[in-house]
């Protein structure tokens, strides 16, 4: 698998390369990495461990379980839960670790393990290396230093936690969502229960799809990567809008009343409008990568936003708004961060905030995402090549620099390795579709060629 830790967490195929022994042993050496650091002084270490509801989480939940406890910390066991939710309770109880076992929007067959800190925090990148050193250190055969008797941690079941966090949830949005009829696509995911029960709570009339896991089925042709079924049904139930999460719940993509989708991008423009207006968007500036569509960048200039822009993956998001303390965060991909209420991407509650805008102005959410206008983006993927050269390869850079000078200032290009799958993203925008996807094709050959 190359490093373990990618950018959210350690990702393969369940049982083949995410194995129980793996998920055990990162467990214990996250315990040791973190004991060390001083994260446990002074008290019986708590760890708040949820999953999505793949097959496979049960025994990579067993796992974890055992090498926490195994390593003296005591478990609170939440169950199938959005990863925000285990992010949330890891802070609300004030646990020392928080352990999510997912996906989020891979296919089954795939799971992983992502680790949070105190106070409901992706682990820092120092961490997670020295996670990893450690792990490798005592797979080859140094031996645990183990609790015994009363030192090993105890496990119990925290049923309470869907409660807290759905009440969290609703107590936090700006106004009621009665009036609405909302269609929720859960990707027979991690939300659900949570996010109908959320959305009823605050008063909307709520239509789900994809709501029925059976350890199988999640983002099996539904969700926030398959969109054509939540497209339909708010049509067919003629919904306000529709709300797609993914396996996890991490990440929320829109339908709006027509079928037209509204991506994070414009999401966030939307939220971003609307935070200012409630004094809420501190420095009256939002967060996104550089995967960000053109159109975003050029809607907020004109909305007097200021527009920050990180490297791809929400933990870089999320690194910016903390150091720089601001409020809004995300995306293209549906993630986005609302900082002062949660510590990650949390889709439900971007769905709620998202709804509570089109309740509080009685405007649609195709109006309100008219805001900015996308320009043709093209995405290819491109599979099975060596993508640590990605910066590295003459030929490759040769490729980018002509068709960035094709562009000239009405687009650009970006190549970007995967975080979590073995592959290499080519990212071209254009004024016009068709130049868009000739430079995205003829790019995806030249990284074929460069790197396989």
């Amino acid at each position: 698998m190359g490093r373990l830790f990618g950018t959210d967490g350690v990702r393969g195929v369940a049982n083949a390369d995410l194995t129980a022994e793996m998920a055990l042993g990162l467990s214990v050496a996250a315990a040791h990495v973190l004991a060390e650091a001083g994260t446990f002084e002074g008290h019986r270490p708590t760890a708040v461990v949820g999953r999505d509801p793949r097959a496979s989480g049960e025994f990579l939940e067993a796992a974890v379980v055992a090498g926490l406890a195994s390593a003296g910390v005591d478990v609170l066991r939440v169950g199938v839960l959005p990863t925000p939710a285990v992010a949330y309770l890891t802070g609300a109880l004030g646990a020392d670790l928080g352990v999510m076992l997912s996906a989020s929007h891979n296919a089954m067959p795939d799971n992983g393990v992502k680790f949070f800190a105190r106070g409901g925090h992706k682990l820092a990148d120092e961490l997670e290396d020295r996670i990893e050193k450690v792990y490798e250190e005592h797979r080859t055969g140094a031996p645990w230093d183990r609790p015994t008797g009363a030192g090993v941690g105890r496990v119990r079941d925290y049923d309470e936690g869907f409660d807290r966090y759905v009440g969290h949830l609703v107590s936090v949005l700006p106004n009621r969502l009665e009036g609405l009829r909302i269609v929720l696509d859960e990707a027979h995911g991690a939300a659900s229960r949570v996010s109908p029960e959320a959305f009823a709570r605050a008063g909307a009339e709520v239509v789900t799809i994809g709501a029925e896991p059976d350890g199988l089925n999640i983002n099996d042709g539904c969700g926030s990567t398959h969109l054509d079924k939540l497209k339909a049904a708010v049509i067919e139930r003629g919904a306000d809008l529709g709300i797609a999460h993914d396996g996890d719940a991490d990440r929320c993509l829109a339908v709006d009343h027509t079928g037209e989708e509204v991506d994070g991008d414009q999401i966030l423009a939307v939220l971003a409008l609307a935070m200012r207006e409630r004094s809420a968007l501190r420095s009256d500036t939002v967060v996104a990568t550089v995967m960000s569509n053109l159109g975003f960048k050029l809607a907020m200039e004109r909305e007097g936003i200021h527009l920050v822009q990180t490297a791809v993956g929400d933990r870089y998001v999320l690194e910016e708004m903390k150091n720089k303390d601001y409020a809004l965060g995300g995306e293209q991909s549906g993630h986005v961060i609302v900082l002062d209420h949660a510590t990650t991407g949390d889709g439900t509650l971007t769905g709620l905030m998202l709804a509570a805008r089109v309740a509080g102005t009685g405007r649609t959410l195709r109006d309100l995402a008219s805001v900015m206008e996308r320009l043709p983006q093209v995405l290819i993927n491109v599979p099975d090549v060596d993508k640590s050269r990605v910066k590295t390869s003459a030929d490759l850079a040769a490729a980018v620099a002509e068709a960035e000078r094709e562009l000239g200032e009405t687009g650009r290009v970006l190549l970007r390795p995967s975080g979590t799958e073995p592959l290499v993203r080519v990212m071209v925008e254009a004024a016009d579709i068709e130049q868009a996807r000739s430079v995205a094709g003829r790019l995806a050959d030249a990284v074929k060629s460069a790197l396989g």
